[in-house]
């Protein structure tokens, strides 16, 4: 018996990363019967049939994290990734341009669903984005200034990567292939041959893979991040998916305060004096309202 990382599903079949190297994997038993729907970043036992040419699931693993879509009717959910260790939010200062509330989703879908998150700043070789690190380290998130231009962050990010399993996520055009491979040379071609064969097809886009990395740990490719997540959450939650606005929540007047027009309202407050970014805020208001609006799993 050995155990092994689901990397990704392919037909009736798995790829399966173990200590002896990657193994084809089926279901098998009880796995097959009775237990969770098995997924890429799954801990699972591996029996080998007698040939040793393919390996039985046998059992999986207590997930320490699970990231999971809407499915499209809006009710329900369907797993998509286990065991994710944090969320690399990519963004470039320019070339396209950052768009802070598509980087505050993401970083509240982390949260959503209690994942660290960190902050790749991109492209700083065309513009520093200045204003832009310092309004993500004031919240308290780990921000990495990168080039892969110029190298400039490659050691840190990597050292962030390495020994973790990563989820990095971003627009189009920001630079996450490229930054990638300067962080791991030969990896962009392997990133843009999983992603076409993850994409292709009907009904492929909700796949998820994981890629190996040389010196340990691993990066998940989940197309369709923004749908992951955030949807489940309770509105009187939504809060405290912002740090900053945590140790305020509890000085306003009503337990059950959504911090919108209600009065005596600590986040409100602190939105207006400054201690709360206005753009932060005005992100929260835009989540908020895109839960109220949400059908509710009775309808």
């Amino acid at each position: 018996m050995i155990t092994g990382t689901i990397l990704e599903r392919g037909g009736a079949g798995y790829r399966v990363a173990t200590a002896q190297g990657e193994v084809t994997a089926v279901l098998r038993g009880k796995a097959k019967r009775g237990g969770p729907r098995v997924i890429v970043g799954d801990v699972v036992e591996l029996e080998p049939d007698p040939t040793g040419d393919l390996f039985a699931i046998c059992g999986v693993a207590q997930r320490k994290s699970l990231l999971a879509r809407r499915v499209p009717d809006g009710r329900g959910h369907r797993p998509v990734v286990a065991n994710v260790d944090q969320v690399v939010v990519m963004t470039s200062t320019a070339d396209p341009p950052p768009i802070p509330q598509l980087i505050d989703r993401l970083l509240v879908i982390a949260e959503a669903n209690h994942i660290p998150a960190v902050l790749s700043v991109n492209k700083v070789d065309l513009n520093p984005g200045d204003e832009l690190v310092a309004r993500y380290r004031k919240v308290g998130y780990p921000v990495f200034p990168t080039s892969a231009t110029e190298g400039t962050g490659i050691a840190d990010m990597k050292r962030q990567l390495v020994g973790r399993t990563s989820v990095v996520t971003g627009p189009s055009g920001v630079g996450k292939s490229s930054l990638l491979n300067a962080i791991e040379p030969g990896l962009q071609l392997r990133v843009g041959e999983v992603s076409a064969r993850v994409r292709r097809g009907r009904h492929t886009t909700v796949s998820a893979v994981m890629i190996p990395m040389k010196d340990g740990g691993f990066l998940v490719d989940t197309p369709g991040f923004s749908e992951v997540g955030l949807w489940g959450l309770p509105l009187i939650e939504l809060a405290g998916a912002f740090p900053e606005f945590a140790p305020l929540v509890e000085q306003c007047r009503y337990a059950d305060c959504l911090h919108h027009r209600e009065p005596d309202c600590a986040v409100v407050e602190a939105v207006a004096d400054g201690t709360v970014d206005r753009g932060r805020y005005q992100s929260y208001l835009t989540l908020l309202e895109e839960l109220q609006s949400a059908p509710k799993a009775w309808e």
